[in-house]
């Protein structure tokens, strides 16, 4: 059975789904540039192939017989949304009150916005964590192989399944990284920057709090 148009279909609706890739890509590109917003694209895609990867080893079936396991992984994937929401509101604070412009979001507040501008390291380091540590991501993969990729499925085929799926989310978030770096939208933006990042940083921190009730992956 060719498991293509099922791998394209729930991959597409799932990337396009609004999360915390999406809010880290959108508040990247608006508030930094262009080109930042496509380096958290591309540490999305590496992130989802730490996912492939786990699971093509037969890990993937380890978190489902382990619920300590994926209840670690939701807790720290929890932990790292609320402090990079935390540390957006923290950072909205310091711009409204001295007006410094660095993004807030790499654990030491405006100071490395310098560096993650010269290297593009912190904002792919951003975007790779958030997904490798986003237990949804997990879910999604594992769920996934376990429909489409039985025995009779080669590895060739699975590795293609899961360049994909990585392959997609870099493309989708490339997409919305030019179109939110538009600059129309930029100079807007920025007028109003604190209470974006206020707002992000609650959609992250909401976020975080709802992985904590996601149900671990059962064998079918």
């Amino acid at each position: 059975m060719n498991a293509w148009p099922i791998v394209i279909l729930v991959t597409t609706l799932a990337v396009i789904s609004p999360g915390a890739d999406f809010a880290m890509v959108t508040r990247t590109s608006l508030m930094q540039s262009r080109r930042a917003g496509l380096w958290v694209a591309l540490g999305i895609g590496c992130g989802v192939l730490v996912h492939v990867g786990y699971t093509l080893l037969g890990l993937g079936v380890l978190l489902q017989q382990l619920p300590w396991l994926f209840t670690a992984l939701k807790w720290a994937g929890a932990a790292y949304l609320v402090w990079l929401g935390i540390s957006l509101w923290r950072g909205a604070r310091s711009i409204q009150t001295d007006g410094e412009q660095g993004p807030p979001i790499a654990g030491n507040g405006d100071a490395l916005g310098k560096a993650q501008r010269a290297s593009g390291g912190s904002y792919f380091s951003l975007g790779f964590l958030t997904n490798a540590l986003n237990p949804k991501t997990a879910l999604f993969i594992i769920s996934l192989f376990m429909q489409v990729a039985g025995p009779g499925v080669s590895l060739p085929t699975q590795l293609a399944y899961g360049l994909f799926i990585a392959a997609a989310h870099v493309l989708w978030f490339a997409l919305v990284a030019y179109f939110f770096s538009a600059p129309v939208l930029q100079p807007r933006v920025q007028a109003i920057r604190p209470w974006v990042d206020r707002s992000l940083g609650c959609v992250l921190m909401g976020l975080g709090v709802l992985l904590i009730g996601t149900s671990a992956p059962q064998l079918l």
